[in-house]
């Protein structure tokens, strides 16, 4: 039974791995290595989470039988002593010496198996119950495994994908000089540890402390990158859930992400047309016989589409190469390749989180929208976003069922969840200060876990430490992508997630998981190194992974008073101390009693209002399409696929007027011509309104200024000889 619940966590962990990676990767555009690489990291970390739950219950039960079955042996010896002695000193007895002894062995053989049966019946066997065996090899298997990808093959393949060279020697050269910083701290620590090792006189260095000394290194960055991110999710998780109970602060917040992103975005996109442009300007010197031709090619690949016929024509006039000069070289070209990969990602990134936000924005405006609404009918702003739904499930999830989840049921969810996870939080801070304790038992969590161990209770123990590694994992993998630092990677849903972020994912994934399961491990003293208890029994995990006492600076010290800042972090978070100091340095912060944010929240809304108003046009555009096809067929349809520009039809085409015969290009033209309005030197108070009247137009009108406004926008009468072209 134990082997198939075994079997069966490991088949849905690799469904859930690869639901995730297909959910949030587009398997189609990225490459098979990174895909595979990815998957496996993703897998094996969850394998850990999932797995070391099954280990802590297969612990506490060898430590109930190992307590119970020392008491039995020595009866059992007792018996089978007295049986010899008997044998061998009666004076009555006619039976030899070797049957008696034989006689024993089977006793005590016998009793071995009855003591055993008895003591596992007594401890109560886990269902998920496998053999000793089975769990040290599969912690081999998984913990090495992700050990060489996140150290050596993964920031090798992230870097390899960012390199601009054009060879694959070139590209892992690149790769090992942009990873000398980071392979150089993770090589610092070791050879600190290392030294302090060699100078200890009574410690004998060998392959198992070399082993142990690398886990050691391993571990202590995971720590140290752990306890900042947990400081931060702890108080950042149950916070942005409760948030999102006030419709009111949630807009806000989103205005001022839209606007802080808008400038991004604008600033990005500035920077991918400069490289576009170099790159126009570098493929001009390359005609078609060049020695580099086939490295522009590579370039061009990257570029959008008409940056590729821009320059298209200029590369195939098939003129002679003659050397120049200002010659390029492949390192110039290389450089450029690079620009233009991480400015084009730089702009998808802007691109699919300014999509996010404004998609939000949109779904709560329409919630305050509805809230207001006496029909307790939810309805769309934009009807598309009502189709997203099954057509199955929107005859169960109904627009009045809609209402009620959205406008009154899910805020109250939100608070409670809030408060839970507040509670599970303060839970995990409280022990993480406190679980080297042993007497008196202050860890929450250890507490918890040692009442489930005394009643048998395996199936709690089991899903008690699924759900905390779980939330811890939870709180410190979304700090990651909530600091700036980290802005360049992200991660969306829909297959919008690019192969740079996923491997960033998997390497986040496989370096902080082993430190976290220890220190879960420390906090339900289930680490004899920690809890100072050479009697008690250790997690298959922990025999693998191995103890830090060869280095007792780390083990007695760092291991476990460092988690202790999660206390100093958490505190900082909640009060928003990075953030307020950010602002005053002149950094662009959401902190609520600004004047900068509030003018980035009213920024915001009309950047929304504007991209409604597109939707809405789109969406009437739409309309009369349909109405228009349907009242005269669908071969008098306008514009019936505008993505073919081959049947695409202006403005200007649509109502152009049929020229009659007798006119000649000045008729036309004066035809053409609005009237102007003369107006005095009194009007130009008007003309002035005009001008704002006219941008107002614009703005509600998508872009489109009437002509008149402008003519009268810049003196109050018009310019003298305005016709003498005519």
């Amino acid at each position: 039974m134990g082997a198939a619940l075994l079997v069966v966590e490991i088949i849905c962990t690799c469904i859930l791995a690869a639901f995730l990676l297909h959910r949030y990767g587009d398997l189609k555009k990225q490459h098979v290595v990174a895909t595979a690489a990815c998957f496996i990291a993703w897998y094996f970390c969850l394998m850990i989470i999932f797995i070391l739950p099954l280990d802590v219950s297969l612990t506490f039960y060898r430590q109930c039988v190992k307590d119970r079955t020392p008491k039995s042996i020595a009866t059992t010896t007792e018996l089978t002593t007295s049986a010899s002695n008997s044998s061998h000193f009666g004076n009555i007895t006619t039976i030899p010496l070797v049957d008696v002894r034989r006689s024993a062995v089977a006793y005590n053989t016998q009793a071995l198996v009855q003591t055993e049966d008895d003591v596992s019946a007594s401890c109560g066997r886990p269902v998920s119950y496998i053999p000793d065996q089975v769990l040290p090899i599969l912690w081999r298997i998984i913990y090495w495994t992700s050990q060489v990808l996140t150290w050596l093959i993964m920031p090798m393949m992230q870097s390899y994908t960012k390199a601009g060279d054009f060879t694959v020697l070139g590209k892992l050269k690149s790769s090992l000089i942009e990873n000398a910083i980071f392979y150089g701290t993770y090589l610092l620590i070791f050879g600190i540890c290392l030294i302090y090792v060699a100078a200890r006189p009574d410690v004998d260095i060998d392959g198992e402390k070399l082993k142990i000394i690398g886990v050691t290194a391993s571990n202590t960055w995971g720590l140290f990158v752990l306890v900042l991110m947990l400081g931060y999710g702890l108080v950042d998780v149950p916070r942005s859930l409760w948030n999102k109970s006030k419709k009111g602060l949630m807009l806000s917040s989103l205005y001022f992400k839209i606007a802080k992103l808008s400038t991004e975005k604008t600033e990005a996109e500035e920077a991918l047309e400069d490289a576009l442009e170099e790159t126009r300007r570098t493929a001009e010197k390359i005609r078609y016989n060049h020695p580099l031709r086939k490295h522009m090619d590579t370039i061009l690949a990257k570029c959008p589409e008409s940056t590729r016929e821009a320059v298209r024509g200029k590369m195939d006039d098939f003129e002679d190469f003659n050397q120049s000069p200002d010659t390029l070289s492949v390192g110039s070209l290389a450089k450029l390749h690079k620009k233009v990969m991480r400015r084009t990602q730089i702009s998808q990134r802007t691109n699919i989180q300014w999509a996010n936000l404004l998609s939000t924005a949109l779904e709560w405006e329409d919630i305050e929208a509805n809230m207001r609404s006496t029909d307790r009918v939810y309805r769309h702003s934009d009807p598309a976003m009502g189709t997203y739904y099954f057509k199955w499930w929107r005859n169960i999830y109904t627009p009045s069922i809609e209402w009620y989840w959205k406008c009154m049921v899910r805020p109250y969810v939100y608070k409670a969840g809030a408060g839970i996870l507040t509670v599970v939080s303060f839970m995990v801070v409280w022990s993480e200060c406190l679980f080297f304790i042993k007497e008196p038992v202050l860890s929450l969590f250890a507490v918890f876990i040692n009442l489930a161990r005394e009643n048998y209770d395996y199936v709690y123990i089991e899903l008690a430490s699924i759900l905390t590694i779980a939330y811890m994992c939870f709180c410190a993998y979304s700090s990651v992508f909530k600091i700036r630092v980290l802005n360049l990677y992200y991660i969306s849903p829909h297959h919008q997630t690019n192969e740079h972020s996923l491997i960033f994912i998997g390497m986040m994934l496989c370096r902080l998981t082993p430190p976290m399961c220890l220190n879960f491990l420390g906090l339900i003293h289930l680490d004899s190194h920690i809890t100072q208890d050479k009697k008690l029994e250790e997690t298959s995990y922990t025999r693998i992974m191995g103890h830090m006492d060869v280095i007792s600076i780390i083990s007695n010290g760092f291991n476990i008073y460092f988690p202790i800042l999660i206390v100093l972090l958490c505190i900082c978070t909640y009060f928003s101390l990075g953030s307020r100091i950010l602002s005053a340095l002149g950094f662009q912060q959401f902190i609520g009693d600004d004047d900068m944010t509030q003018e980035l929240i009213d920024e915001g809304k009309e950047l929304v209002a504007r991209e409604k108003r597109k939707v809405e046009r789109k969406a009437d555009a739409e309309a009369r399409r349909k109405t228009w096809t349907e009242r005269f067929g669908e071969g008098a349809a306008i514009n019936k696929d505008p993505a073919r520009p081959s049947e695409r039809r202006t403005m200007s085409d649509r109502y152009t007027i049929p020229r009659s015969p007798d006119e000649d290009d000045r008729s036309e033209l004066l035809r053409q011509v609005e009237p102007v309005d003369y107006r005095d030197d009194h009007d130009d108070s008007f003309a002035g309104s005009q001008i704002y009247g006219g941008r107002a137009a614009e703005s509600e009108n998508g872009g489109y200024q009437s002509r008149s406004s402008w003519a009268g926008g810049r003196t109050g009468r018009p310019p003298k000889g305005i016709f003498d072209d005519i």
